[in-house]
């Protein structure tokens, strides 16, 4: 489902239940709130929410805000947070929900797909290592081997011209 309307409690619990089980309660309150900013204060042009659901059991969430670069013209969008209810993990419903939305992203003429996080849980959907000089981050990376992108489109991902301008959500150094 693309931009759920009226799920953003149960999207926001998700993520909330989600880190706290793997990374513990402080990490779980954080992506609970960052959540809870993206959904509520993004611009509805900027955001763009994947879910995967059993009945009316949310299971997988992906958000992807825009992430703009000041002196390139591609549509680039940033994938972050992404859960997959603890329960539903390594059945392959993460790949499946990211392989949705990357196509979709496609579809509505996105350039480029960008995300923070496990090169080997992202790479199975085609995410590649990148530098900040190829891809510049919006803020300093705590793990800048996490920083991954793909091409959206038939070209190779070359550098992007920035700065980078994160949607105001992700603004928060405590994330990156």
């Amino acid at each position: 489902m693309e931009n759920p309307i009226g799920q953003a409690d149960q999207i926001v619990q998700l993520f909330k239940d989600t880190f706290t089980a793997s990374e513990g309660e402080e990490e779980g309150a954080l992506i609970g709130d960052l959540a809870h900013d993206l959904l509520s204060k993004t611009p509805r042009d900027d955001i763009r929410v994947f879910t995967s659901q059993d009945g009316d059991v949310l299971r997988a969430c992906a958000i992807f805000t825009r992430l703009r670069f000041e002196r390139d013209k591609r549509k680039a969008f940033l994938l972050s947070p992404m859960a997959v209810a603890s329960d539903c993990q390594g059945k392959g419903i993460g790949q499946r929900l990211l392989s949705h939305a990357l196509r979709a992203l496609q579809d509505e003429g996105a350039d480029i797909a960008i995300t923070y996080g496990d090169p080997g849980f992202y790479g199975r959907v085609g995410f590649v290592p990148v530098t900040t000089e190829t891809v510049p981050a919006p803020l300093p990376l705590s793990m800048p081997q996490g920083w991954i992108a793909q091409s959206l489109t038939d070209a190779p991902l070359t550098p992007l011209a920035g700065p980078s301008v994160c949607v105001p959500a992700l603004n928060r150094s405590e994330i990156w």
